[in-house]
């Protein structure tokens, strides 16, 4: 089956000098909501995470131990240097080893730490580039008109991405830091529970700076992944259409708009990474207060004999390591902050409606040789974009099978969502649609449009060989013969013969080195290989020239026999010999018949007529050349 049909609907991009998309799309993050959002998503692995306390617990016991031991032996020197017998070196020596044993096992512990929490982080990654992928494939076709390109794909891409980095940088480090600050608090109790209250009051300080500043630095840490998306889909858009920006002379206006989101990129980057920089300063200084305020302290005890100047060593030790931590989170914040942030935006992805669910009991139409017969009928069908503004109201039709229906009509009529409808690529709001008697939404999504062939004006090819391109619409192996098959029954061979590897050439996804009447051909020859009940035929032979319109022309004809066909086109080939002909106004079908009939009546059709498929010279209707488009035609001069 062929892509899904270009995007319809209510546009949701400001165009021109402004730029792409809006500041309103921007919102607060709700930081403390969000992060533990994240951490839930880490619940499968908690074996693992198990794993990264138990180490990194080893691993600060270890560490922390390091210092009271250290003081030890400075009590051995200081002792032994005021005694009569002198320094015991062999004493101290073993202490030192001890020390020396307990930083190895420390710093064993932290790899192990280190390796079971990288590999969390990149479970959690994996899983959620799959939740993405999988939830992308359950979004109705409304939420990609209501979102630029680049900036769902930078969702599912850049925003996983750093958190993951964020999650790298920032987990075992939190871990150990939150571990290290509770072994730590608890030696300096042990050593001197005056000395530890003295240093737990500058704590609150140090969490009042932080909260202050990281505060004020979370909003640009949101607007920076924001206007990051706005700008990756102004990149891709110029990059798909850089024929067009060309062609229009619009290089300067589009390089302008990059420019404008550039800077508010560098300055929402600069303004969010400059004041979340500012904690780890702060916290410094309060830090720095907070040994002045212990040497002092520990001074007084050594003086009055309290304590020992090895136990005062040690606490000024385990005063650095705990404020160590402290700075060490502090510094992360701005990480932590643009990982949250970028999660938010996942998960916003995550959580958009998806398509209505798939019945329990899917039912089926009945099938002859493997196929529907292809009734299709419209019960009173509306359809809105948006509450308030109906597209389709009341329409009701049948299309019996094996007919071939051309609908017709000025742009923004409905042609293309009458068949999205059919399609269910959006679901009507109002009555129902037949597929031989049952109701599609009462069917499978992938069954029914398994039986539907589509070919768009619009080619879509993905990279890799000719050969797996017409392929692509079947699922399960495809032999060489079905293939030549197809592209032989679409006029398609000759030229693929001519590529250098033949049927076996690699194209990418743009089919460059492709003509567009080339490119179109392959699509078609998908749709023939597919051999549908219904075939959806929306301007597919718009790209082709005249002599390849004729040959896919007779191609068609053969293969729509048996078969129930829609056909939107501006051509008069393309129409004129169609069993019914529908005329589309606003939503509505105004007019239905075969073409002499329509022209008879001289209504909506015979209107449409001086526009392009023909004119009307006295009572006599000249066809115009099978080339020419819904567009203004020659001037004729009247006889």
């Amino acid at each position: 089956m062929s892509p899904a049909p270009q995007r319809r609907g209510p546009a949701v991009q400001q165009r021109g000098p402004g730029g792409i998309g809006s500041p309103a799309l921007e919102r607060s993050l709700n930081f403390r909501a969000s992060g533990l959002r994240l951490l839930r998503t880490t619940a499968p692995e908690r074996a693992l995470l198990l794993g990264v306390l138990a180490a990194g617990t080893g691993a600060v016991a270890l560490a922390v131990l390091a210092p009271k031991i250290l003081g030890h032996a400075t009590d051995l020197v200081v002792d032994g240097a005021a005694g009569p017998g002198g320094v015991d070196f062999r004493a101290v020596g073993e202490v030192l080893a001890a020390v020396l044993l307990l930083i190895a096992l420390s710093s064993g512990l932290t790899l192990i730490q280190m390796r079971l929490a990288m590999t969390v982080v990149q479970r959690l990654g994996h899983r959620l580039r799959g939740q993405a992928e999988t939830k992308l494939s359950r979004l109705p076709l409304a939420y990609f008109d209501k979102q630029p390109r680049g900036e769902v794909l930078s969702r599912a891409t850049n925003d996983i991405d750093n958190i993951t980095q964020t999650m790298q940088q920032a987990f075992s480090q939190m871990v150990r830091a939150v571990l290290t600050i509770v072994g730590v608090l608890a030696m300096m109790f042990w050593i001197s529970p005056l000395l530890a209250l003295v240093a737990l009051a500058t704590v609150p300080l140090s969490v009042l700076v932080a909260a202050v500043i990281g505060r004020r630095a979370q909003p640009q840490f949101v607007r920076q992944w924001s206007v990051t998306g706005r700008l990756n889909a102004h990149v891709e858009e110029m990059y798909t259409g850089h024929a067009e920006v060309r062609s229009f002379g619009r290089r300067e206006e589009a390089v302008r708009t990059f420019d404008e989101l550039g800077e508010q990129l560098y300055a929402s980057s600069l303004r969010a990474q400059v004041m979340s920089g500012f904690i780890q300063p702060a916290l410094g200084f309060v830090g720095n207060l907070n040994y002045v305020l212990i040497a002092v302290v520990g001074g007084l005890r050594v003086a009055s004999g309290s304590l020992s100047i090895g136990d005062v060593q040690a606490f000024v030790q385990y005063s650095y390591e705990f404020n160590g931590p402290i700075n060490q989170v502090a510094a992360m914040a701005n990480l932590l902050q643009s990982g949250v942030a970028s999660a938010e935006r996942v998960f916003d992805l995550l959580d958009a409606e998806e398509e209505s669910a798939e019945p329990e009991r899917p039912q089926r139409p009945p099938a002859k040789d493997g196929r529907a017969a292809g009734r299709v009928t419209f019960e009173k069908a509306a359809f809105r974009y948006e509450p308030g503004k109906p597209l389709i109201e009341d329409l009701s039709l049948t299309v019996e099978p094996g007919r071939t229906v051309a609908i017709v009509g000025p742009t923004g009529a409905g042609k293309t969502t009458l068949v999205n409808l059919l399609m269910r690529f959006y679901e009507v709001t109002g009555g129902r649609i037949l597929l031989d008697g049952v109701d599609i939404s009462r069917m499978s999504r992938n069954e029914l449009r398994a039986g539907i062939g589509m070919v768009l004006q619009d080619t879509w090819l993905f990279g890799g060989t000719i050969a797996d391109n017409i392929a692509y619409g079947v699922p399960g192996d495809v032999s060489r013969e079905q293939v030549v098959a197809a592209a032989m029954a679409t006029h398609a061979d000759r030229f693929i013969r001519t590529l250098p590897d033949g049927y076996d050439t690699v194209v990418d996804e743009e089919g460059s080195g492709l003509s567009a009447g080339e490119k179109q051909l392959l699509t078609i020859a998908r749709a023939f290989l597919t051999e549908p009940s219904i075939l959806v035929l929306d301007e597919a032979t718009s790209s082709v020239d005249t002599r390849t319109e004729v040959l896919i022309q007779r191609a068609m004809s053969s293969l729509r026999q048996g078969r129930t066909s829609f056909v939107i086109a501006h051509r008069l080939s393309t129409i004129r010999d169609a069993d019914v002909i529908l005329v589309m106004e606003a939503g509505r079908i105004v007019e239905q018949g075969t073409h002499d009939e329509l022209l008879a009546l001289g209504g909506a059709y015979a209107r449409l007529l001086p526009s392009g498929l023909g004119v009307h010279v006295g009572r006599t209707f000249l066809p115009s050349a099978l080339t020419d488009p819904w567009g203004p035609a020659a001037p004729f001069p009247a006889p």
